[in-house]
């Protein structure tokens, strides 16, 4: 129960401070799912560039992906860094879609989330992080998402000390309420609290939750 209160009140402070993130920007579940395999490994300014490039192609649906030649898809991509690995990736998954589901990703997320995270994992290039993001924002799927931010800030006002993807998402979906929205808000919000204040080197003076942050005499921390 005080886990629960605890994670309930830093994600007030949070609300209250920013606001409705309203994440995961995109047209269409399909493009959510593009943003989360363009975002490994960069900026998320990055990654609306190459899908502008897309956009502008008019190649932003799978059975278009999959016809198009790779160093085409490269090419788009090369803003987001990685491109050759990415476009892979992306080749992969919609075949995948394409072979199993006829691209409708609806039949897709109609599998439940277990099973469905585990075919998600098996994908080449699809982890953790990637597959709950797909899960969470594209199927609207109760998936708590860990990434490094969530890491840092979590250590540092005390909610857990381990660094395990796996154990730290078990402790977000323990202690909250099955909400989505709140999985999506709360995820957002701590992503914009690391970008604004939480930083590698924080700006503990100025943070919305620095009452409950272990840290906050210590700002010259490093995660």
């Amino acid at each position: 129960m005080r886990e629960k209160r605890k994670l309930l009140s830093i994600y007030k402070k949070l609300y209250a401070h920013f606001g409705p993130q309203h994440w995961w920007p995109a047209d269409s579940a399909f493009e959510v799912i593009i943003g989360a395999i363009l975002t490994q490994n960069t900026n998320w300014k990055n990654v609306e560039k190459a899908i502008s490039n897309l956009k502008s192609a008019k190649v932003l649906n799978p059975k278009t992906i999959l016809e198009s030649r790779k160093s085409k898809i490269e090419n788009w991509l090369r803003p987001s860094g990685y491109y050759r690995q990415k476009a892979k990736k992306l080749k992969v998954f919609v075949k995948h879609l394409l072979s199993h589901y006829k691209g409708k990703l609806r039949l897709m997320f109609n599998k439940p989330i277990v099973q469905l995270r585990e075919e998600l994992l098996a994908l080449h290039g699809i982890g953790p992080e990637t597959a709950d993001s797909i899960l969470l924002y594209a199927a609207e799927k109760r998936s708590f998402v860990v990434d490094a931010y969530t890491r840092r800030i979590g250590k540092r006002v005390g909610l857990y000390q381990t660094a395990d993807y796996h154990e730290i998402k078990a402790y977000f979906e323990k202690n909250l309420p099955h909400n989505l929205e709140i999985y999506k808000e709360y995820h957002a919000l701590l992503v914009e609290l690391a970008k604004k204040y939480c930083r590698t080197i924080p700006l503990c003076e100025k943070c919305p939750i620095r009452s409950n942050c272990i840290l906050t005499k210590k700002v010259k921390y490093k995660a």
